[in-house]
């Protein structure tokens, strides 16, 4: 199997002269692109770096970034982006966890890494003018580029990234060429791409989505629209210039991208093809942006850092609420939610945890320096996600939540997904979460937290629930209005957050539906 450093030089010999890199002002041909990845390349032998090595990165979708990526992959250097937004101590424990050899930041996160410790013992490259840095990424860039090269085989360590860390300290996830490579050729399958498609790079490169949009973009000798930080306005203007052929975002993204003011002037007649991941997408946004782009392909991929796919719905809009069946490269089950053994599955309708074959051409084989993690998660050959689900009559599987967010209200396990897939079809709603709050009597109660689009009492929306069928027993028992539902960078749902009363009020009070 060819190993990333070699399937770039294949896609460069392949077309040349096709644009692959947009940044802004700058546009790079893949044979331009080569030239500045074996600048990098040669900088980072200079500065030491061999193959093994953890090249550790604190920077947005810009070009330097995504040069670096194909750098390392030509050396062997396991590239180890963090979150732009991390602070201090997170880049003390993941530089550290990881072994770093170097790391290289700009303006955003030069005063994170500034306060770094371990920072402060390795060498610093820092893109942009950033202060701070024991040299320049013009330095490393002008240094004596490598020859084209390809140091790294395909059973070599590609990439490690660290998950959120919702719970705990973030789980190194390493992962090989052959993983990424497979999960990149999947995803190209999986959505249909063509060769030249152009997509939009807005899902940033320290996540597994961004990751596999610039993986699958270089191997279809596409083009990779940089955006450095999201912004709907960017988006939309990036969409119409560069017609992007397609789109790979979490439901977030797409929902402020909608409700931008630009966007109903926006010519989006180009994107044929749309794909969301990271999270469940609620029945209201998949019609309004079925209606908007009206795609050929609207693909629901369900997936993790851990192993990529688990599984791939080709119609959402067509089955809401579906993540569909077992990837190319994958087999899951649903087995019940105390099983210890991946043999004790849960039958046809039943809510159970979603586990995953690490046979998988996919799948990662162990976290990174965390036994007590593989032991919890690692059973018998497979891997115990933590999401829960059901496979439907047609053995299509609905991803309900997470083990730890179900909600038990007087002995009955409440899925929240559900719930809040039918609040989110209510018009004066704009996004909702539900959590279970503590109870003295139900254990827990059912309450949904909601951002208003226009007004709407907690009446009004429990006649909505009651109206749509939802069983007396999952009604939300309290709704509270907030400013903003509390998600990651990345737009993952902090329930946790919730939990904790970390939110701001709507206006000063909650309120309560009888």
């Amino acid at each position: 199997m060819l190993d990333l450093g070699r399937s770039f030089l294949a896609a460069v010999e392949r077309c040349p002269d096709e644009t692959a890199l947009v940044d802004g002002a700058l546009r790079l041909s893949y044979a331009d692109w080569l030239g500045r990845v074996c600048g990098a390349a040669g900088g980072l032998q200079e500065q030491g770096l061999a193959r093994g090595d953890h090249l550790v990165t604190v920077l947005q979708n810009r070009w330097e970034m995504a040069t670096l990526h194909w750098a390392c992959q030509l050396l062997g250097v396991v590239m180890t982006p963090l979150n732009w937004r991390a602070k201090a101590d997170e880049i003390d424990y993941c530089a550290s966890d990881a072994g770093a050899r170097m790391l290289v930041f700009q303006d955003v996160s030069a005063d994170a890494v500034e306060a770094s410790t371990v920072a402060g013992t390795l060498a610093r490259v820092s893109v942009g003018g950033a202060p701070g840095g024991t040299l320049s990424y013009e330095e490393l860039q002008a240094a004596n580029p490598a020859a084209p090269l390809a140091l790294a085989g395909a059973d070599d360590w590609s990439l490690m990234l660290y998950t959120s860390g919702t719970t705990g300290k973030p789980k190194g996830v390493p992962r090989r060429h052959r993983h990424e490579r497979a999960a990149a050729l999947a995803h190209v399958a999986q959505n249909l791409y063509r060769r030249g498609e152009r997509t939009l790079g807005v899902m940033p490169l320290y996540h597994t989505m961004g990751v596999r949009s610039l993986l699958a973009m270089t191997l279809i000798n596409g083009r990779f629209v940089c955006i450095p930080k999201f912004d709907p306005a960017a988006v939309l203007a990036g969409i119409q210039a560069e017609q992007i052929t397609n789109l790979y975002l979490v439901p977030t993204l797409y929902h402020d991208v909608m409700a931008h003011p630009d966007c109903a002037s926006t010519d989006l007649g180009s994107v044929r093809k749309l794909g969301f991941a990271g999270a469940p997408m609620n029945e209201a946004l998949l019609k309004k942006l079925a209606a908007a782009f009206k795609p050929d392909l609207f693909v629901n991929h369900y997936g993790s850092s851990e192993v990529y796919t688990f599984t791939i719905e080709p119609d959402a809009p067509k089955k809401p609420g579906s993540a569909g069946k077992a990837g190319i490269n994958q087999r899951i089950r649903v087995v019940k939610l105390d099983a210890k053994s991946p043999h004790e599955q849960a039958g046809p309708g039943e809510e159970g945890q979603i586990i995953a074959d690490l046979d998988g051409d996919e799948s990662f084989e162990s976290y990174w320096n965390r036994p007590e993690a593989d032991a919890r998660s690692l059973r018998d050959g497979w891997y115990f996600t933590g999401d829960t689900g059901y496979f439907d009559r047609d053995g299509d599987l609905f991803v309900s939540g997470r083990v730890d967010d179900m909600i038990i209200s007087g002995g009955e396990n409440i899925s929240p997904v559900e719930i809040e897939s039918l609040l989110s079809l209510h018009p004066a709603v704009d996004e909702v979460a539900v959590v279970g709050l503590p109870d003295p009597r139900w254990g827990q109660r059912v309450t949904a937290f909601i951002r208003r689009r226009q007004a709407v009492t907690p009446e009004q929306l429990d006649a909505h629930c009651r109206d749509s069928g939802l069983l007396n027993f999952k009604r939300p028992r309290e709704y509270v209005f907030v400013a903003e539902v509390p998600r990651s960078p990345v737009g993952k749902l902090l329930r946790r957050k919730l939990l904790a009363n970390e939110y701001e009020l709507e206006n000063n009070d909650g309120q309560t539906a009888k």
